[in-house]
């Protein structure tokens, strides 16, 4: 069966830049067609392409990868897909900015040894790269709490006119359809400003 060449490209959804690892794929002879791109984050494999990859990717084939951190950011699912495709697929992977993850020239005991303790630092690295962009996140959102920045839908306020025209509907001096017109609100909001009421009475 014939060998063919495969390439997997990701890019985060804000970063369109594919253009670059895609001249780098098509200078290794990889046909534009097998060149499967994801823009997503790379934080699991739930990726459509990837996964559409991995089921037409053969034994003796190989894909080719621009860097780790494009193919993955979780340490633990990034050495159980290399696994799965060198070991249960047997498929190669050279990744091109790393020349030592080349499972092409290195077949050999140590050469499987080497790739592998590369592949666990890198992604251990890439790992430790993603919690602290996480903690960088996590440590802006504080911040801005405590400045007094507001996350989230802003709190539903009962006016004084939306309480009167409650208690007449209530009393059913008028029906939901003229509440919701007096009050000027759309049915969903009326019912939500409802609900705050109510449990504002049940609190009492």
């Amino acid at each position: 069966m014939e060998q063919r060449r495969f390439g997997y490209i990701r890019v985060s959804s804000k970063d369109q830049n594919e253009g670059r690892q895609k001249e780098v794929m098509k200078s290794m002879d990889i046909n534009e067609r097998d060149i499967y791109l994801d823009k997503q984050s790379g934080k699991n494999f739930e990726r459509a392409n990837y996964q559409l990859l991995k089921r037409i990717i053969r034994k003796g084939d190989i894909l080719y990868i621009h860097s780790l951190d494009r193919f993955g950011r979780n340490k633990e699912e990034i050495l159980q897909e290399w696994n799965d495709l060198t070991k249960n697929i047997e498929t190669d992977i050279v990744v091109l900015d790393m020349p030592l993850l080349d499972t092409i020239q290195y077949k050999d005991s140590m050469g499987t040894f080497i790739a592998d303790l590369v592949l666990q630092i890198l992604s251990w690295m890439a790992e430790e790269e993603r919690e602290r962009i996480r903690k960088r996140q996590r440590e802006g959102i504080d911040l801005a709490l405590q400045n007094g920045v507001q996350f989230g839908r802003p709190a539903v306020c009962v006016s004084e006119e939306f309480r009167e025209v409650y208690r007449r509907w209530k009393a059913k001096e008028i029906t939901a359809v003229q509440a919701m017109q007096e009050s000027g609100v759309k049915k969903t909001s009326f019912y939500k400003l409802v609900k705050v009421l109510e449990e504002e009475t049940a609190d009492i």
